[in-house]
């Protein structure tokens, strides 16, 4: 029941924000899948951004995963139910078949439950295996609230100025050493600490 007023709350504020977006262009013309990631704390953006553009995500199988699947799919997005719980392996083969396929994907990867700002190996299996560029991606907004949980959710206040940063993509050999799996994992978690830092500046706070 809350699935449907929540995504129609996220839709009028997500319209009326003044959003910029650096460096989409360029990562949308990259021949090959993609799969772009943010922190978790930072979706309601995201999902704002990638409205109808037919971007595959996942979203777990528990009972909020359930809630997050219906407003996630409202806004046209192709879902995969699973995680670390449940479901895991499956989520992690259909994924890898669908970079394979060309299909790009959105990541939070220090999801869905923690710690916050660590990316998790599984995403840095799934471009190794598929050949799929990864996107680091920074967002922030001036004017918003910031929910205590443990990702510190961030919803933007209406008609605030909000911004996107897509940064270099990475690639990871299929054949990476687990020595390169770990310098890959560690330089894409940097790389999208820093464009948060400098989305934050952007926006006026400390970043």
């Amino acid at each position: 029941m809350l699935a449907a007023p929540i995504y129609w709350v996220a839709r009028l504020i997500g319209m009326s924000l003044k959003l910029k977006v650096e460096g989409y262009e360029a990562i949308e013309a990259l021949p090959g899948a993609k799969i772009m990631a943010g922190w978790h704390g930072r979706t309601f953006i995201a999902a704002t951004f990638f409205r109808n553009k037919g971007i595959w995500t996942i979203i777990s199988q528990s009972r909020d995963g359930e809630m997050q699947n219906r407003i996630f799919t409202r806004f046209g997005f192709n879902t995969i139910r699973g995680s670390t719980g449940r479901g895991g392996m499956k989520a992690l083969v259909d994924c890898i078949r669908l970079l394979k396929e060309g299909k790009s994907m959105a990541f939070t990867p220090d999801g869905p439950r923690g710690p916050t700002h660590i990316v998790q190996e599984g995403i840095i299996f799934m471009a190794s295996k598929s050949g799929a560029a990864l996107v680091p991606c920074g967002v922030s907004a001036r004017k918003r609230w910031v929910v205590k949980t443990w990702d510190s959710y961030m919803v933007p206040k209406p008609f605030s100025e909000a911004i996107m940063i897509f940064g270099e993509p990475i690639w990871l050999d299929r054949k990476a050493a687990p020595e390169e799996f770990e310098r890959v994992r560690k330089l894409f978690e940097d790389n999208m600490n820093d464009l948060e830092n400098e989305a934050e500046r952007r926006m006026g706070h400390s970043g």
